[in-house]
Order: structure tokens, then sequence, then C-alpha cells
């Protein structure tokens, strides 16, 4: 076993490259379409979607698809009851406490608690685990923390198959699934307890096994209605990378990223008929994933995947209707917005609203594949639309009609959903709470040429990632997230205060006014600070983006609900009269 990296205990794959159905198959389950003309559709399930609503996914949503398009699935680890029970918290918890120094009688023996998979498991396809037998825990008055740890993911789990599956048999392979898996993933970390080292690859296999929980889940809530589903892995899919090109930094360059989607491509297209139901993890990575993608890499497998197989559309499933002009929960009159550009939605993703990450929209958007946000608790709604085409765009207009459409505006056909024309309105406002302001003035008379190099050096050093700068001749004002500790804040103050005289303010909000059409809107910036001063709104800096689609300015946390009223009715036209129907949770 490497000093570095444990072994993973190799689990019997879910998949099967002979494409014939394991023993006991029952006859007449749902497939995919055959239709040579169908296309790809890849659908992206949250760890909340899983968690909450496995069996609506599998009874109410999939078999809709079925049908007319060629379906893949791609899916979080599970979310928990609160956030600290979610499953890939629990896993980091887990790798954590595998590094605190354990007692002798905690480390297992030769006797085997390793659950075995039937051989005609629908989820193995006939073959049996090559992994090595994994100790229990019995007879050790003393166990390390985290095997308490996998012992709450392993309950959160057994009780979320009871809820997804009702067919005895397929419960009953299920749970053997999850025992097997958690007691792997016990092993894997009395491993890394023994060697008193998890490396960066570790930790990414440690993280992994959530998405595969959460897979065959949905593998099993499928089946049990009748849908031949096929789980597979990703972390064996990754092609050889000695050759890979990565930049200074060791970020992976695009070509890796285009050999990785080919090759998950034709792992899926091995499935058959068979619907893939595909972990959002994927390894090993140069570097380590969680190092190179972070926690949003379910997102990046989707989409590498949807680019792969040249998708129709890359569906993106949370617990909400879609991208809404404003945050509902604080604006009454937010309405959805059917479509929006790439660029509008890296903006808003930048200034506090979790819509895509920028590069992972990058991936299908480069092959002009179009990302649909959609909402389980409402699959019928038309949700929201990312579209490549710069040349396709809609917005909001001020009020609606007797029939529901919106007064004065023509309709536009996009697929078989209707559009409003372009109007020359900002697109949406949002706002990032917890922010820290800090002005830096030089304490010379003339500036020296290092200043902003000595300020942005100190930055970087604390790992700081600036939201906004304002800068004059010897002034220089910052809006950072307040995510430092007060300790380490305090340094990074006393750091720049080698360079000039530093100020802090705390408790203050980015407000952002973002949209496409604003660039050749004359006046909209006026509109927008008018619009705050006849509100008593006070604003601490401004900031405009080069590419013109969005205007910023960092208020007073306590003046964020207010500002987004204002500037939702000034600036975007819409009257406080509320909009018709269902507007449904925030997605930000």
């Amino acid at each position: 076993m490497s000093a570095s990296t444990p072994s993973t205990p190799t689990s019997s794959s879910f998949s099967s490259r002979s494409g014939t159905p394991p023993p006991g198959t029952p006859p007449n389950l749902h497939q995919n379409t055959i239709d040579p003309a169908a296309q790809w559709l890849v659908q992206k399930y949250g760890g909340t979607s899983v968690g909450k609503f496995a069996a609506q996914i599998a009874e109410d949503i999939v078999p809709d698809y079925l049908d007319q398009h060629k379906l893949a699935i791609v899916c979080s680890a599970r979310s928990g009851s609160t956030k600290a029970l979610g499953t890939t918290n629990l896993l980091l918890r887990a790798a954590s406490e595998a590094l605190q120094r354990a007692p002798p009688s905690s480390l297992p023996s030769s006797s085997s608690g390793a659950v075995t998979p039937l051989s005609s498991s629908i989820f193995h396809r006939g073959s049996r685990s090559n992994s090595p037998p994994q100790s229990g825990l019995n007879g050790h008055a003393d166990v390390p923390a985290f095997s308490a740890t996998v012992d709450v993911i392993r309950r959160e789990h057994l009780v979320a198959a009871k809820a997804a599956v009702r067919d005895r048999a397929v419960l009953q392979e299920l749970e053997a699934e999850i025992e097997r898996d958690c007691e792997g993933l016990r092993g894997f970390l009395y491993a890394t307890q023994v060697i008193d080292e998890i490396s960066p690859r570790s930790k990414d296999s440690i993280i992994g096994f959530g998405e595969k929980l959460a897979c065959k889940i949905i593998v099993a809530a499928l089946r049990d209605r009748g849908i031949d589903a096929e789980y597979v892995s990703l972390e064996n899919v990754v092609p050889p990378h000695d050759d890979v090109d990565a930049g200074s930094d060791g970020a992976l360059g695009q070509s890796f990223y285009d050999k990785v989607s080919a090759a998950f491509a034709e792992r899926i297209q091995e499935c058959g008929p068979r619907v893939p139901v595909v972990t959002g993890f994927f390894g090993p990575v140069p570097g380590s994933l969680l190092r190179q993608v972070g926690r949003g890499y379910t997102d990046l497998a989707a989409a590498l995947l949807a680019a792969g197989l040249g998708a129709s559309e890359l569906q993106i499933w949370k617990e909400v209707d879609g991208i809404f002009t404003a945050d509902p929960r604080k604006v009454p009159t937010a309405r959805l917005i059917p479509i929006i550009s790439p660029e509008e939605a890296a903006e808003l993703t930048y200034y506090g609203s979790e819509v895509v990450h920028p590069f992972t929209m990058e991936q299908v958007i480069r092959r002009k594949i179009p990302i649909r946000i959609k909402n389980v608790e409402n699959p019928k709604g038309g949700g929201t639309v990312i579209h490549p085409d710069a040349d396709v765009d809609a917005t909001i207009a001020p009020h609606d009609n007797a029939d529901g459409l919106h007064g004065g505006i023509d309709l536009l056909t996009l697929g078989d959903a209707h559009f409003l024309a372009p109007q020359k309105l900002p697109t949406a406002v949002t706002i990032k709470e917890r922010i820290v302001v800090l002005n830096v003035q030089s304490n010379r008379k003339r500036v020296s040429h290092g200043f902003l190099a000595g300020i942005f050096g100190t930055l970087d050093r604390f790992g700081v990632v600036v939201d906004l700068i304002s800068t004059s001749e010897v002034y220089v004002s910052m809006a950072i997230e307040d995510v430092l500790d007060r300790k380490l804040q305090a340094r990074l103050v006393r750091e720049l205060e080698k360079i000039g005289t530093v100020s802090v303010h705390h408790q203050m909000a980015i407000l952002s006014l973002v949209g496409k059409q604003m660039r050749h809107l004359v006046g909209i910036a006026g509109r927008m600070f008018a619009t705050l001063a006849q509100g008593n709104v006070n604003i601490e800096m401004i900031s405009q983006g080069a590419n013109e689609i969005n205007i910023s300015c960092v208020i007073d946390t306590r003046d964020a609900v207010k500002a987004l009223n204002l500037i939702h009715q000034s600036c975007l036209q819409i009257k406080p009269e509320g909009p018709k129907g269902r507007v449904g949770p925030w997605l930000f």
C-alpha cells in the first residue's frame, strides 16, 4: 500500500459491458428510445433533489422523457435532513476524524464484516466483488470517531432506500449495496489511519462514495418502477494524463477536459438502451478533483457528458422554478426569467446567485448546447434556459395583460417554448451579503509603481479574492467576502498597513444590476443611483464591469432588502402589484 494513497476497495461494477441484462431481469422494462434520430438528453439532479425526491424523479419525471430522447442521469451525493448531515459534509468529517490518533483496540481484526452482493444482482451484472474483506467493529470496545460518522452515513442511506423502493427484492439488493459500500469506506478510512496520511487523491476517493450511494438509490428506484437503469461509475473512465497540458498554476487545460468528455460519452454509449445513472464524481484527476474543480464537480461531470454526447440539452434539476429577476423571498414582485444569456448567468453567479459555475457552463455553451434549469417539484414548468445563441434573448415586460402574456410585447418561439421579444431593460438584480470593504491609502506623497502590486501580492498570500475594486492614484477600495476569521483578517490588515493607511468596513453587501441589454442603454446607471439616493441608501463604492452588462455598488447590509425592491421596481420596471400565479422559491 502506498504511503500517500491507500488503495480504494474495488467495488463490483453496476455496469455491464456486454449489453445483456443480468440474470433475473424482469421483461418489458421501459428503456431509452432506439430511434436513431433521437438525441441524448442529460439530466443532473442535485443533492437535495436526490435526498428528498428520489421517488418523484423515478415516477414522475424520468418516464416522460424516455420515448422522445436517449436519457442519461447524473447525480450528486444526497443531502441530509440538516446541512451537517449532508453526505459530502459527513465524508469530509470522516476524513478529518481518520487522522485523529486511534486506540490500538480500534484497529481492524482479520474477521470479515463485509456484505457480499449476490452474483445475480441487478446492480452488479453477475460479477462479484474482488475487494479484500473489511473488518466489522464487533469485539472492539473503543472505535475511532470516523466509524460513528460512517454509521450515520449508512443509516441515512438505508432510511432513504426504504422511502424510495417498494419492491422487496430490489430493496434487499440495495440495502446490501449500502452495507457493502459503507464497510468499504470504513476499511479505506482504517487504512488512512494506519499510514496517518490522507493524500489529495485519497480525499477525492472518500468524497466519491457519496455519489456512488446516491446513484445506486436512484437506479433501484427506477427499476422498482419498471425502468431499465444501469449504474455507471466514472472513477475509472478518465483517460491517462501523462501528457496533460496544465498552466503555470497547475490548472488543467481545455484539451484534458475534451478527452474526458469523449471518454464519458464512449462509456455511456456502452449502456445500450438502458438508462445510465452516472456518478458526478470522476477521477483520478491530476492535482486532485477537489483542488482542480471544487465541490461543483458534479455539474462539471454533467456538462462534460452532455458535450461528449452532443446532447440536445443539459437539464439541471433543483427545487426551484428557474432564475428570477430578484430574490422572491425578499422581492414579492420577482418573476421567472424564461431565457437568459450565458454572460448574464455568469455575472449573477459571481455576485451571489447560485446559477451554474461559469467554467461548467462554458463546456456546453461552446458546443451550442442549451442549459435548462428545472424544478423537481414542478416538472411541467418550462424553467429557465441559458441559451448559447447570442441572437436569442428575452426580457420581462412591465406588466401582464388579461391573457397572462406581457402587454405590448411580441412572442418569439424557441423549440416548443414561447419567449418574449427583447426590450432594453436590465435582466435581474441580485445581492451578495457578508462583504467587507478594505480601503488602502498610500502613505507616500507620490505613488510608487509597486503600490498596487504590493496590495495584490498581499491578498494573494492570504488567498483573498476581490469581488469589486475601485481605484484612484493614491486610494484603493476593495470589496471581499467576509470568509476570513477575525485573527487572519487582523493579520491581513497589518500586512496592508505596511503599504498604506487601512480602514475596514464590515456588514456590507454588493448590489448588482445585470443585463445584456444594458450595453447601449443610456441613463441606466443614473436611474439606479438616483433611485438609491431617493430611498436614502448610502453607496460605499461603485464598479462597472468592462463587458458593460453589470453595474455594482456596495451598500450597508441593513439596506439590502429595501435596495433590491427599489431597483427592481425602478430599473426593471416591474410594478409592486405582484406577479400572477406561482413564483416559487428563489434559485439563488
